[in-house]
């Protein structure tokens, strides 16, 4: 008899998780320095669905386990066209970090640098141009994406929006 892992999520098994930096930080106490891991990673199930955690802990393996506690608090959903690209250009900001998005042809790739690409490939975008403004920060950057990708929005949301409908959008 084959034994089944009883799982919180069915959609559990589909979450993949990347760990963009881990960064060796000191706090000053009384006794000297403490030394402590941050964890930023991303988790995403490349079907529109994305969030960016960030975990701090005493140990690298500590500090993970918490950044994807933290990135499972924080998902959003996007909307994905059928070219797996975005419907419309977009930007997001976070800290001094602001991220433009722009949607491309199919087959053009992801098309952009550090945490950015990151976020958006495991969204499940294939076609994209991105450019990243302001800092080189890797965590505001991801941040930054996330907020660009949450401010996306479909033709029928817009039309609802409006109570006009669909069709109408496109005289």
């Amino acid at each position: 008899m084959i034994k089944k892992k009883n799982l919180k999520n069915k959609d559990e098994i589909n979450w993949e998780e990347k760990v963009i930096q881990v960064k060796r930080v000191t706090k000053v106490v009384k006794g000297g320095k403490k030394l402590s891991f941050r964890a930023v990673l991303v988790i995403g199930n490349e079907k529109g669905q994305i969030g960016v955690g960030v975990g701090k802990a005493n140990d690298v393996i500590g500090a993970v386990k918490k950044g994807v506690s933290d990135a499972k608090k924080h998902i959003i959903d996007t909307p994905i066209t059928k070219s797996y690209s975005i419907p419309h250009p977009t930007s997001g900001e976070s800290g001094a970090a602001k991220i433009i998005l722009r949607p491309s042809a199919t087959g053009c790739g992801v098309i952009a640098g550090g945490a950015t690409r990151t976020v958006l490939e495991l969204a499940g975008i294939k076609n994209i141009l991105a450019k990243q403004l302001g800092s080189n920060n890797t965590l505001n950057n991801a941040r930054a994406t996330l907020n660009a990708l949450k401010n996306i929005r479909t033709f029928q949301e817009t039309a609802n929006n409006r109570n006009i409908p669909l069709t109408y959008l496109y005289k």
